[in-house]
């Protein structure tokens, strides 16, 4: 029985990723931060047969006491302050956990592999954020990056120390530059999330409107559920590599909204939503589109689900939850 070790769990990412292993038979473990994490529960409910070790990304002896713990053959880093708009405002917390701990996690793994460092297979959890101000379209492995949110700049450290560790000590370190990618699970600060819980509200009339900030902002947008697949499958290559993971589609804000709102029967939405200066990011990112071709052809790695898919199960979701009290 393989065994994994995953940072990050109480993600949508890390939620589904740990199904995903649980399915394929793999032994599971997750890292949690702080005995009363108010997730810990949700992930005992949602993957009760995951293990659960107390660590913390900032603090290499927890990881390394994590490591002996869970003996793990493939360790996947999805940990990291995600929030982009926190990071403007902790640059610090967000560098010391985004960027400085995927060094502190390459480090657990080199360490405690000893004598051979590739025998533990390292995913980093990379992010289209890193491409920011981009310098072509569509983007890919190879695009220049040009981040623009001090978490994009600490996605791009720890995405070349990755790279790093793999050249300098012949690690199995695979990165996965993961575009936009949403679900049900996906927390209610994020823009898709924040629409897709108000237009339940809106639709069983608990709210009247919601406020956005930029609404032209365009994203190309996938399901977790598919994306978890393909950090997976970079882990069973024989050599480890970057790969870009997206749909190759783009969308708006207002697309995202034409979308939830027709879904619930309402074609209008100009009266519901308002635009709020406070929402608007300092320095925005205005189009990201991936090209996943290398990921189809060496994983073999293609999404299942489409927009607009995305987009009413997300609403459905949250409207089944609003009925229900959650």
């Amino acid at each position: 029985m393989p065994c994994a070790l995953i940072t990050g769990i109480t993600g949508q990412d890390g939620l589904y990723l740990a199904e995903l292993l649980l399915e394929k038979g793999y032994d599971v473990h997750g890292l949690i931060r702080g005995q009363n994490n108010p997730r810990r529960e949700l992930v005992s409910k949602v993957v009760p047969d995951v293990q659960l070790h107390n660590g913390d990304l900032t603090d290499l002896s927890s990881l390394m006491r994590a490591m002996r713990d869970s003996q793990p053959d493939e360790v996947y880093n999805l940990g990291a302050i995600s929030f982009v708009a926190y990071s403007w405002e902790n640059a610090f917390v967000t560098s010391d956990v985004t960027a400085m701990g995927v060094l502190n996690m390459l480090e657990a793994v080199r360490l405690h592999a000893g004598d051979d460092p590739s025998s533990i297979r390292f995913y980093q959890a990379s992010s289209s954020e890193m491409f920011g101000k981009v310098q072509e379209v569509p983007q890919s492995e190879t695009t220049l990056l040009w981040p623009r949110s001090p978490y994009g700049v600490s996605k791009v450290y720890g995405h070349y120390m990755t790279i790093n560790y793999r050249e300098s000590y012949g690690m199995h370190a695979s990165s996965g530059i993961l575009f936009n990618h949403e679900s049900p699970r996906r927390g209610p600060e994020f823009v898709t999330r924040k629409i897709s819980q108000a237009v339940a509200r809106i639709h069983l009339g608990q709210q009247d409107s919601m406020a956005l900030g930029n609404l032209d902002a365009r994203r190309d947008w996938g399901y977790a559920g598919d994306y978890v697949e393909a950090m997976w499958r970079m882990l069973q290559q024989d050599e480890a590599d970057d790969y870009v993971i997206a749909t190759g589609e783009t969308w708006s804000i207002r697309d995202f909204l034409d979308l939830a709102f027709t879904h619930v029967g309402i074609d209008d939405w100009s009266k519901h939503v308002t635009q709020d200066p406070r929402f608007m990011r300092p320095a925005e990112v205005e189009l990201l589109i991936g090209d996943a071709s290398k990921a189809k052809d060496k994983l073999g790695w293609t999404p299942t689900v489409s927009f607009a898919e995305l987009v009413a199960m997300m609403v459905d979701s949250d409207i089944a939850a609003v009925k229900a009290g959650w």
